[in-house]
């Protein structure tokens, strides 16, 4: 039984499984975004978040925690350089993950995990919802009533018309 065991395994011994999650996080940080399976990226998102929000605060002693868990150089400058001056107001969720459906090889579930703040077109979409006018389903003003009225009689004219004319063929 798997009673309060929390952390994945991910069918990997302890050493693996760390190596994975640091060269995945390194990934993430430098490309924002990777394509991986559903159970790596919820683990991956476990081990990132905590230092994301440790780059925040940009003191030596952060820069070599992270630097600890990445074990790369790179991948720390631009955490610590582009992506802790994006994600500096947001208090948490810095990342996101989008399912994608099945690996062909193995029906594996895929996803895409994310940085929030670098997929474009989902914040240029976001910005464009959130100005929009909202609509509703019922009118309530009288004119839209009385337009509908109006097209409607001439409809049901015509209607009638061709009712007649069926009847006469008969």
């Amino acid at each position: 039984m798997r009673h309060g065991k929390k952390i994945n395994h991910l069918g990997r011994t302890a050493s693996h499984r760390k190596a994975m999650l640091s060269n995945m996080a390194a990934s993430l940080i430098l490309h924002k975004r990777l394509s991986t399976t559903v159970a790596k990226a919820k683990a991956l998102r476990k081990y990132v978040e905590p230092l994301l929000t440790k780059s925040k605060n940009d003191t030596t002693h952060s820069r070599r925690t992270v630097f600890a868990y990445l074990q790369d150089k790179e991948s720390v400058k631009e955490l610590f350089d582009e992506v802790s001056v994006k994600i500096a107001n947001r208090p948490g969720g810095y990342t996101r993950i989008l399912k994608t459906g099945y690996r062909l090889g193995d029906n594996a579930e895929m996803c895409v995990i994310e940085l929030v703040d670098y997929n474009e077109d989902m914040l240029t979409t976001a910005g464009a919802a959130g100005g929009a006018k909202k609509t509703r389903r019922r009118s309530s003003s009288k004119k839209k009533g009385a337009e509908s009225t109006e097209a409607s009689t001439p409809a049901t004219s015509e209607a009638e018309g061709t009712k007649d004319e069926t009847k006469d063929a008969e």
